[in-house]
């Protein structure tokens, strides 16, 4: 599992920050930094800091606090240097980035953006005057989807079960499919190793950083970075010969025939959607149309009970 602590705040993540917050974080405990999610940066507003289920802030001498009344507050110019600095002083060169609201940085980790949207007619073409960012710290959590293992590997061992991953958010289905990428793009006797695509959107899965995976998604995976997960699912198909392919978050029409296409063609599918029940699914008129058609044969359902990646229920589909 690779824990966010203060060797790795100091050497992936603080070198972004304004200096103001910088000093704030770096006084932070060895403890708290291995708990962070999530760093958050408002205008004029209080430093959120997030761990677990609870949020914290820190005071001007970096002192840790619930009472986000008393948090160190945000200055535009904390903003300003923050956003220069994780787009090496060239908004221009990240403007597709900033056009689909994040920027992902050396280590995977992801940075939220948040200020006025530029629209082209009804296309969003870039953002400026930036108001909030979020630095969401990526984790990953080696072989915690093991004990999936059995269930997706099927009766004979030789095929993946087309599976979907259903979690309402901040659940783990994210960090599940990375490490089910990993696993099964390794050999597990008497299980084969596979070739895997991962079609990572939102750059969440493999957590690119200029192209090259930041994350472990395994020695027979490949990585179609940034591209859209119905034209990624294609693209692999004709080019790539993958055995599995993993995306996150389906949920469109195109998805719904681009996995079909998938399924058809012998690729098993194994992706995630937002819901809290497998029974919630069937209310969504796209998924119920997915699901009738039998696509799916395995939904994992995920929640916090234990922590974020605790499976509630596995369904089957015959």
């Amino acid at each position: 599992m690779l824990e966010p602590g203060k060797d790795l705040l100091r050497r992936e993540i603080l070198p972004y920050f304004a200096p103001a917050i910088k000093d704030l974080l770096l006084n932070m405990e060895e403890e708290r930094c291995r708990q962070l999610e999530e760093i958050r940066l408002r205008c004029d507003q209080p430093l959120l800091l997030k761990a677990g289920e609870r949020d914290f802030t820190l005071d001007r001498r970096g002192r840790l606090s619930e009472d986000i009344a008393t948090g160190f507050r945000v200055s535009e110019e904390d903003i300003h240097r923050t956003v220069s600095s994780i787009s090496d002083n060239s908004l221009y060169a990240f403007e597709e980035e900033i056009r689909r609201g994040f920027i992902t940085v050396a280590g995977g980790h992801r940075v939220g953006l948040a200020g006025q949207v530029v629209l082209q007619g009804e296309t969003v073409k870039t953002m400026k005057d930036f108001s909030s960012l979020c630095f969401r710290i990526a984790r990953e959590v080696k072989d915690c989807a093991l004990p999936l293992l059995p269930y997706i590997n099927g009766s004979s061992g030789n095929t993946a079960v087309n599976t979907l991953i259903v979690s309402p958010p901040r659940c783990g289905k994210t960090t599940i499919l990375r490490d089910l990428a990993r696993l099964l793009a390794n050999s597990h006797k008497p299980l084969p190793a596979r070739n895997v695509v991962v079609v990572d959107e939102r750059s969440e899965l493999a957590g690119s950083y200029r192209g090259i995976p930041q994350l472990d998604v395994g020695p027979r995976t490949d990585v179609l970075d940034s591209c859209p997960k119905a034209q990624g699912m294609v693209m692999a198909l004709r080019s790539l010969s993958p055995q599995v392919i993993i995306t996150d978050e389906i949920g469109r029409r195109e998805d719904v025939l681009a996995v079909q296409e998938c399924v058809n063609a012998g690729v098993a599918v194994i992706s995630s959607v937002h819901a809290s029940t497998a029974d919630e699914l069937q209310k969504r008129p796209i998924m119920r149309e997915l699901l009738s058609s039998r696509a799916f044969k395995l939904a994992v359902i995920l929640s916090r009970v234990n922590g974020p990646g605790s499976i509630q229920e596995i369904v089957r589909w015959d």
